[in-house]
């Protein structure tokens, strides 16, 4: 399709869109037949530049969420011609009575992923309460000539009083780059303030040392068990989804009391030969 675009002025595109004429009922219903019935291109980009005008009236509807209005336009154009590919001619209603709802779908979804890189508006309760807390707060201060509180506000909207709280602070904040910079000479930036809270490197390479003669160690031990005490250790105290007693039992024909037997069997054997074993389970565990 070639219709106008908004990468020039506003006020260019403005009026190069006011020059496409509106469609009658009559005209809009041929345009659609022929190309739902026949895939006319021609036709779907008269029902598409016929309706541009609507498009910025609605962006308009969203220019205080402070992008930029060429945006708006252009997201909502995606919707409108995603509507004319889905509209139906023959259930007797308008274009632009359908598009309505794909041109706010497509705005509304521009300016949720836009706002934050931290997913927001995820429920169709978050998606309302983003649109229109901000109004709904405007219109209680004007009856109520006074900052209204939480909970006058979920009542106007029927949901809890958290839900009001986390949309509002979500609303007063936006992201801000780590690498901006804070003062005035230009020498620092946000990242440089931030603590690091795990271990330092010295730390980290003593403990994969560590680890690493744990499971040397281990390894040594396990030599001097029997094979059935050496199966217990490994598929039941070491494996991260153990064996029940009850399953190593009947792999070897005894009871579960005898198994359990083993396991505190071979665990003594190997406190012997790893004095510190309980530490060093730990260790592999971290």
């Amino acid at each position: 399709m070639n219709f106008p675009t908004t990468t020039g002025t506003l006020e260019a595109y403005f009026t190069e869109i006011n020059r496409f004429p509106l469609l009658t009922p009559q005209e809009e219903f041929e345009l659609a037949v022929s190309f739902k019935r026949d895939s006319d291109m021609l036709a779907a980009e008269k029902l598409v530049v016929s309706n541009l005008r609507f498009v910025v009236k609605i962006a308009m509807e969203y220019d205080s969420h402070g992008m930029k209005l060429a945006d708006l336009i252009q997201e909502g154009n995606i919707g409108l011609m995603h509507a004319v590919k889905k509209f139906d001619p023959y259930k007797g209603y308008r274009l632009i009575s359908y598009a309505v709802w794909w041109i706010r779908a497509y705005i509304q979804n521009f300016i949720i992923k836009t706002w934050s890189l931290v997913k927001i508006g995820t429920t169709q309760t978050q998606r309302k309460l983003f649109f229109k807390l901000n109004d709904a707060r405007r219109q209680l201060e004007a009856i109520a000539q006074k900052n209204p509180e939480f909970a006058e506000i979920a009542e106007k909207f029927g949901v809890k009083e958290s839900e009001i709280a986390e949309m509002s602070g979500r609303l007063g904040m936006r992201d801000l780059s780590l690498n901006t910079v804070v003062g005035d000479d230009d020498s620092a930036e946000h990242i440089d303030f931030l603590a690091y809270e795990g271990d330092n490197q010295e730390t980290i390479l003593i403990r994969k040392e560590e680890i690493g003669l744990v499971k040397d160690g281990i390894g040594e031990a396990l030599e001097k068990l029997t094979e059935k005490e050496r199966y217990i250790i490994v598929n039941r105290v070491m494996a991260d989804e153990p064996e029940t007693l009850q399953e190593i039992g009947d792999r070897y024909g005894i009871t579960r009391e005898r198994t359990r037997q083993l396991e505190q069997q071979a665990l003594k054997k190997l406190s012997i030969a790893l004095p510190y074993l309980d530490q060093e389970r730990k260790l592999l565990t971290q």
